[in-house]
């Protein structure tokens, strides 16, 4: 389950932020930011409604809910950026790449090879550019 406080005076924005923070860390503030000069207001949509409203919901932990929007986007087939930043969000929320793959392995079933093995494409190179960021850090 998540580990969000949320207060009655906390307004969506504020909650969404919090959200992002938790799930997306560096990236979903990259995205936001890169949004400024075309859409600012689509930016503030993006965190007031997924963030603010539907992830920082009770009923499902950080967790579960990015194994669901791996799944979605994986099933899509065409959100290969989303689902990159959804596959490192899943793993700064605690999933295994264990977990992750069989998450986008499943997909095969409903969405069809083609969508499954560009997700685990883009779960490769998810994991091998963490694998390298890694091994710079030591």
């Amino acid at each position: 389950m998540t580990t969000q406080k949320q207060t009655g005076s906390e307004s969506r924005y504020d909650k969404g932020l919090r959200a992002l923070a938790e799930v997306d860390g560096e990236a979903g503030r990259k995205v936001v930011e890169s949004l400024a000069d075309i859409a600012p207001d689509f930016a503030r949509y993006l965190i007031e409604f997924p963030f603010g409203d539907i992830y920082s919901r009770p009923g499902l932990g950080l967790r579960e809910r990015e194994i669901a929007t791996i799944a979605a986007l994986t099933a899509l087939g065409h959100s290969s950026p989303q689902l990159k930043v959804h596959i490192q969000a899943g793993l700064n929320v605690g999933l295994t790449r264990e977990e992750i793959t069989e998450t986008i392995m499943q997909m095969a079933v409903y969405s069809g090879f083609p969508t499954a093995l560009n997700g685990l494409f883009a779960a490769k190179e998810v994991f091998e550019g963490n694998r390298a960021a890694e091994g710079e850090a030591a």
